[in-house]
Formats: C-alpha cells, structure tokens, sequence
C-alpha cells in the first residue's frame, strides 16, 4: 500500500515444541512480503517459477514463551521490519550463518541479547510458489561475546555451539531473552577447545563486510585547494560503458562471495553460478548501489598502482581488521570492506591469492572505484 512498513504481513503462531526433543514452547514468528506475495511486478519482478520469489527468502523468528503469556510480543515484527526495510534499501540479501550487529536489546529491554545470527529453520523448508522458490531463515539472538566469535571464526560453527546448550538456543535455536550468560560463561572449554581451535585451523569464512569504509588516493597531486584528493564518482564526463559496468559489478560481486577458496575471480562479463546466479537481471545486485550509472572517466577503468592510499573505516569495521589479518590472510585468503553508501570497495589480499590486481610489488592498486592492498 506504498507505507514505510516493507514487509505487508507478520504471522505469529504458538509453538507448543517438542518435549522429547528438550524444546520449549515459544511463539514463531513468519514474515511476508521479502518474497513475491503477488506476482504482478507491484513490488518484486516476476522472473519466473525456477528462480528466487522475490529476494528467494522470509524471516523467521522463534521466541521462548513466558510463563502465564497470553499473547505473543509484537516487537519481534517491528525487529523483522527492520531488516527488511535494510534489504529493500541495500538490495543485499541475507544467508544462512550471516550476522546482524545490531548493538541494541532486540527488544529495548536491559537484555544481553543485542545482536542476530541467521540459519535455516528447523521446521520450514524451501517451498515451490508460483512465483518462485522461498526458503526460510529463522533469526537467533545472540551476545555481544557470541557475535565476535562468530566474525573471528565463523557462524554456523557458533550456531552449533548454541543448538548444544539448552539454555542458549536447544536444538531449535529458541531466543530467550532473559539469558544472562554467554554460552562461554556457561561452558568455559567452547572458548578454548572449539571457538579458539577453530580459529587457529579454518581462520575465518568470513570473507566481506558491509561497512562504512573510504580511501583516498594520495599519490595524485591535488589539482587545486579545493581538491580532497580522493576519487569523485560521479562528477566526470564521461560514462562507463555498459560492458564496463558490468565487468566491475562482477569482480566485486564474486570478490566478495564467502568461499574458502583463496581466489579473487578475473574480470570478465561472464556471468556464473555462484553470488546471485538467480537473480534477476534487472534486480539491482547485491554489490551494485544507486550510482550504478555513475559517470566515472574511462582511465579509472584501467588497473592502477598507487604509490599511498589512505583508508578509512567506521570504529566497528576497523575493529574486524585484526580479524582480516589473522583468520583471513594468515590462512592465504582476503577479506573486503563493500561502503554500504556507494560502489567503493576495499579488499585486502595475500600472496596467495589469486586473481588480484594488487601484489607485493605494487601492494595498492585500483580499478575503479575498487581498491586492493
């Protein structure tokens, strides 16, 4: 109905559980509305019946029931509203063992709880529409504690670690929001024999963030004093060619898909399975923002070395940096900063990597508005 509201409906159902599983009743929350609802091109393209319904997902939510609770708290909505109300306006879709910082109570209350890990849920599998396929991901609650573990290692391994304690999540991952401790204050050995020697072994599968990075190219000359020396996107004279575009959108697209391979794609306008191999070709990918047209001048769109770059990085991107060094580079793979506000990106690469235009010769290089160091 054109409201700020993204999502058109939210279910909420009483869960009785499964006691010879050791699950708890709990209301179960079901969003609609990420997902095609109508197939008439109102709000999501109709693509098909083969491909994702909309962006291919619905959240849900499973929250422990109070004793003596009559009716199911409405806050978990609003908690949902705002997440789709992200991938609306990013257009970045959500998979299973993503984290959510969301740095607050999910609900404003004084509870540890403050951030979301994403899974699949145990009851809802994928469903055929007549629009397309819809898979379900359910939102866990996680602490802060939990939530660095899941960025240092990765986050199924920490959902696991919760389906394990009853207390943390059980076997249906049930958020409680009146738990008061981590699943480390409860079992000391997770930190160390699993979370710690996870790390050391995998490193981290956390291959990207969406972040609010920028970097500047100080190896130009300022051209006058007004010249911030930066790269201004979007005040040149010239247009990318369509080709152009889409080869950058690629790179970044694929650059940034979690994967342990240590390989950085090549730059081609092929493209593949893998990243949004679904979608819609029209739907603005994950990796494309809304000056996807900008006017960039053509000689960014040969690969550049840069002699000095200067980074910047928001308190919590510059937080996950050691994390980059240690569970992403150490291990022969890279890591990259996607700006949540425009097309830059920055991705750090090892040696190892393959298919990076940045090397120990020439350690930064840029193309386009993507840098490597």
């Amino acid at each position: 109905l054109g409201g700020p509201d993204p999502l058109d409906y939210v279910s909420m159902y009483r869960n009785l559980g499964n006691p010879t599983l050791n699950v708890p009743e709990h209301w179960h929350y079901v969003s609609f509305g990420l997902s095609d609802l109508y197939g008439d091109n109102r709000v999501h393209e109709f693509t098909g019946t083969d491909g994702p319904s909309g962006f291919g997902f619905e959240l849900t939510f499973r929250l422990k029931r109070e004793t003596g609770e009559s009716a199911p708290p409405t806050w978990p909505a609003e908690l949902m509203q705002g997440l789709a109300r992200y991938v609306f306006q990013s257009e970045n879709t959500f998979c299973s063992g993503d984290h959510v910082s969301w740095h607050s109570p999910l609900d404003n209350s004084e509870s540890r709880i403050q951030h979301m890990l994403l899974t699949e849920d145990p009851q809802m599998q994928p469903v055929q529409t007549p629009f397309g396929v819809v898979t379900f991901l359910q939102i866990v609650g996680v602490c802060t504690e939990e939530l660095h573990a899941a960025q240092q290692w990765n986050g199924q391994g920490i959902l696991e670690l919760l389906r394990t304690v009853p207390v943390a999540g059980g076997p249906w991952l049930i958020t409680d929001m009146r738990r008061g401790e981590t699943i480390f204050e409860i079992d000391p050995h997770l930190q160390q024999e699993r979370v710690d020697k996870g790390i050391e072994t995998d490193g981290s599968n956390l291959s990207g963030v969406s972040a609010k990075c920028a970097w500047d190219d100080l190896s130009r000359p300022p051209e006058d004093d007004e010249d911030s020396r930066s790269i201004c996107i979007g005040t040149q004279p010239r247009r990318l060619s369509g080709k152009d575009t889409e080869q950058i959108r690629e790179t970044l697209r694929r650059g940034l898909e979690i994967n342990s391979k240590p390989v950085l794609p090549p730059i081609n306008a092929q493209r593949q399975n893998g990243l949004n191999h679904d979608r819609a070709p029209s739907r603005k990918d994950s990796l494309e923002s809304e000056s996807s047209a900008a006017i960039i001048p053509h000689e960014l769109i040969r690969t550049r070395q840069l002699e000095s770059v200067h980074l910047k990085f928001n308190q919590e991107s510059g937080a996950l940096i050691p994390l980059c060094l240690r569970g992403r580079l150490l291990h022969g793979r890279h890591f990259t900063y996607k700006s949540i506000t425009g097309d830059t990106a920055i991705t750090f690469v090892s040696t190892g990597v393959e298919g990076a235009f940045a090397t120990e010769e020439h350690p930064y290089a840029a193309h386009g508005p993507w840098l490597q160091v």
